[in-house]
């Protein structure tokens, strides 16, 4: 049986992890992960080869991304992410909440910024081009809070439950762009939370952790509304092959489960990465002042001590009068 102009024969054999983790998938995404591993060590060795240094960290990092799209794009969770609610909530959750926070440790834009030649005064190239796109308009209001957030709430709710999700799925490029879609936004609503990249917009910490929790509860509110649904809520997955052996309404459930569990693993990964750059921010800051006072031979602390001996001789002062 044909699904929805894919081309694919959708009598599937039961779903086991060995059957999904098999090659396959879709070409544009193989293309895209293998051209995002290309462009990225290229980058890495024109930076060592001029004698500058890239954190092994976040090559690993952007590697694990890139491995993490091809995992759940480019197997055959692919082809039963089309008829299976489940396995397409692993696809979902994965390259929208799993793959952006890898891909932004990477620093792709910083690594890209580092890489690319000046044009030379008066021209414009690549990286001043990218330069002005990081301080455009445009960019200070697609990652803002007050956009990032909605946006990401939005992909859930106006996707699934409407008719949108059904008429995407008919179609490979509706497959393709809703995938897509979900990784662009991950990454904009991630990327200044992370704080790794440039950008125009830099919060504070704790306001950095704010918009991160604000975003997660939307996700497990989804997951229980799936988890408690009485009748299937979107019409691709409510006639699953008979070959696969699965009932549809356990099937959403279980997507359900899979969204509401899956929105705790960002949180943590996230919030451990942003103490990490918390802690190095106030190491960082320390060491400045260190040197700062070994160039003025601690003229702050001299000054403080002077002002705190002040302060007793007045005391002292007042307690003769």
């Amino acid at each position: 049986m044909d699904h929805g102009g894919h081309g694919m024969n959708m009598d599937l054999p039961p779903f086991t992890l060995g059957r999904g983790m098999e090659f396959g998938g879709d070409p544009f995404f193989l293309v895209g992960c293998l051209v995002g591993l290309i462009l990225y060590g290229w980058a890495v060795l024109r930076l060592r080869r001029r004698g500058d240094h890239w954190p092994v960290g976040r090559t690993v990092a952007w590697v694990i991304g890139v491995l993490t799209v091809a995992l759940v794009m480019c197997t055959k969770l692919n082809d039963y992410g089309m008829a299976m609610f489940s396995v397409h909530m692993v696809q979902h959750m994965v390259i929208s909440m799993l793959s952006p926070i890898l891909l932004l440790l990477g620093a792709p834009v910083t690594l890209t910024l580092r890489a690319l030649p000046a044009a030379g005064r008066g021209r414009k190239g690549p990286r001043e081009l990218l330069v002005a796109l990081l301080h455009s308009r445009y960019m200070r209001v697609i990652t803002h809070a007050a956009f990032t957030i909605p946006m990401f709430i939005a992909s859930l709710y106006a996707l699934y439950f409407t008719p949108l999700f059904d008429f995407l799925m008919q179609y490979r490029v509706g497959h393709i762009a809703m995938m897509v879609h979900f990784l662009v936004v991950g990454l904009v609503f991630f990327w200044p939370i992370m704080g790794v990249d440039p950008g125009p917009h830099r919060p504070g910490y704790v306001m950095r952790m704010l918009e991160l929790f604000a975003g997660m509860p939307f996700h497990a509110f989804f997951g229980i509304a799936l988890m408690m649904g009485t009748e299937t809520m979107i019409k691709t997955f409510e006639n699953p092959p008979a070959s696969l052996g699965i009932d549809a309404l356990s099937d959403q459930s279980a997507a359900g489960g899979i969204a509401w569990a899956f929105s705790e693993i960002p949180s943590v990964l996230v919030l451990v990465a942003l103490l990490y750059q918390w802690y190095k921010s106030e190491e960082r800051q320390n060491q400045r002042k260190d040197r700062a006072a070994a160039r003025d031979g601690d003229q702050e602390l001299a000054a403080y001590n002077a002002y705190l001996a002040s302060l007793q001789a007045r005391g002292q002062g007042g307690g003769a009068g």
